[in-house]
């Protein structure tokens, strides 16, 4: 299936490419992906270092006529998100990822994440790293581990690593804008307890399930108005516990802190002989969520089916605070920038709710562009679930990145994007988290840029990315690379 991504151009980007989508590389299990770039090092008889928390550094000297230009560092990520439909079977740890080419000009997978964030832009790399032919000063090619689940390589870089004080991130998703901004963010976590109660007799199983939705990434997407499907399993719930005097064996929904849910399911019980009443009830929630979501969300399913009776239920008081935490509990876009038209500034991501032993484990996401909104909205979700009894835990959260005025880098790459294409980039912020913010902490002075090819669906099964622009990215990477400035 792999095999027809090698008849694409540009050809040596999705040699790569391909490359990777055969190595297992999820969110701290990234040993596969890190073998794979150091043995490539020593094949091509680069520079090549790994440090203490993992991040791959490979060193390329510059091509003939161009070693007195600026040193250069790219940087994407190695891990992926590992989302998969329920239906699929797929094992992220050994698997690969089966691409294959769609009619309409994009590359996805069968049923699965496809790892384009940020495998492409490790792909890119890997091909100048390789290339004989490729015009640039020194480079230094960074690859971050867990970028996904806690910018754990980002975090752990140590000042001195890098040589170079010029960055390309190529990390952003969507062809023809130039991002020299990002928000700042930090994850919420809480746990409410429970009591194991005997299941009563003369009720019935049942599973209610939420399926169908777009999900996505809980930056980028965060403001298209798709649905949540811990939300909407909650409120159906919420509206009905009374009716059918619903007990509660489980509830699980979303996975990931930085992708909005987009399934879920819950096993309930109710009295003998309400079943019917039940899957009416079920079937008129599924056409109002049509009704309401009929523009964002067209595939979405509601359904409910009889199963196995399970040997507890959780206490009724638990139940409760439960269905209210996660009522309460704000997501979404929260404010609007008043300085950049159609930005989101503040948002916030019910990511994800999971049974444990004794406790319910609730998954929250927060993102702003101004620290103190940023705050504020932590200290919003987190006062909803203390209110339910529950203990709360905040993340140290990463910084944004602010734009630089005056950033050559950015003045390059914008004038190069118009010259090869012939049209203005758009040059903006992003409300999605970039390593950028953190590397800058390190490396203070240093002069970003994050651009990529058009990646969409990002952090779910939907993923896929645009062939044309892959080549369009390529391009200007080069050109880029061929037009830094020389050593002051």
């Amino acid at each position: 299936m792999n095999e027809e991504i090698l008849k694409l151009e540009p050809a040596i980007v999705w040699h790569y490419f391909k490359d990777i989508l055969s190595i297992p590389r999820p969110s701290k299990k990234e040993e596969k992906i890190v073998t794979y770039l150091l043995d490539f090092g020593k094949k091509y008889k680069l520079e090549t270092i790994q440090d203490e928390v993992g991040n791959v550094l490979i060193r390329k000297a510059a091509t003939s006529g161009m070693e007195n230009r600026k040193s250069v560092v790219l940087q994407s990520h190695i891990d992926m998100v590992c989302e998969k439909n329920s239906d699929k079977v797929h094992d992220f740890d050994n698997d690969p990822i089966e691409a294959y080419i769609r009619d309409d000009g994009w590359v996805t997978a069968n049923g699965t994440t496809l790892g384009a964030d940020d495998g492409i832009g490790v792909a890119a790399q890997l091909a100048i790293l390789a290339a004989n032919d490729i015009a640039h000063g020194p480079i230094e090619c960074l690859f971050t581990i867990d970028e996904e689940t806690g910018l754990t390589g980002a975090f752990g870089l140590k000042p001195g690593f890098l040589q170079s004080m010029i960055l390309l991130n190529l990390d952003s998703e969507d062809e023809g804008q130039l991002f020299v901004g990002c928000a700042g963010g930090q994850d919420t976590q809480a746990w409410l307890p429970y009591d194991k109660i005997e299941t009563p007799e003369n009720y019935e199983t049942w599973k209610i399930s939420i399926s169908g939705l777009k999900g996505g990434h809980s930056g980028d997407e965060i403001n298209n108005g798709r649905g949540n499907a811990n939300k909407i399993l909650n409120r159906f719930l919420w509206e009905n516990k009374k009716k059918f005097d619903i007990k509660l064996h489980d509830f699980d929904g979303g996975n990931l802190r930085n992708a909005i849910a987009r399934e879920a399911f819950a096993i309930v019980l109710i009295p003998e002989g309400k079943g019917q009443i039940l899957t009416t009830e079920i079937k008129g929630f599924e056409e109002m969520l049509k009704n309401e979501f009929h523009a964002t969300e067209p595939d979405l399913l509601f359904a409910a089916e009889r199963t196995n009776i399970p040997d507890y239920v959780i206490d009724d008081e638990s139940f409760v605070e439960l269905l209210n935490a996660i009522y309460a509990c704000p997501h979404g876009v929260i404010a609007m920038s008043q300085d950049i038209d159609d930005f989101v500034e503040t948002s916030t991501n019910l990511a994800s709710v999971k049974f444990q032993e004794d406790e319910i484990l609730v998954t929250t996401s927060q993102r702003s562009s101004v620290e103190s909104e940023k705050q504020d909205i932590t200290n919003m979700v987190t006062s909803v679930f203390k209110l339910a009894g529950a203990r709360t835990k905040t993340s140290d959260g990463y910084p944004g990145w602010s734009p630089n005025p005056n950033s050559e880098i950015v003045a390059i790459t914008e004038k190069r994007y118009k010259e090869l294409f012939n049209t203005q980039p758009e040059v903006l912020a992003i409300h999605a988290g970039l390593e950028c913010g953190l590397i800058g902490d390190k490396y203070p002075g240093m002069d970003m840029i994050s651009y990529g090819p058009t990646v969409k669906g990002a952090h779910s099964p939907d993923e896929a990315i645009n062939i044309e622009t892959v080549q369009k990215f390529w391009d200007l990477t080069l050109e880029v690379l061929k037009n830094i400035p020389v050593e002051d």
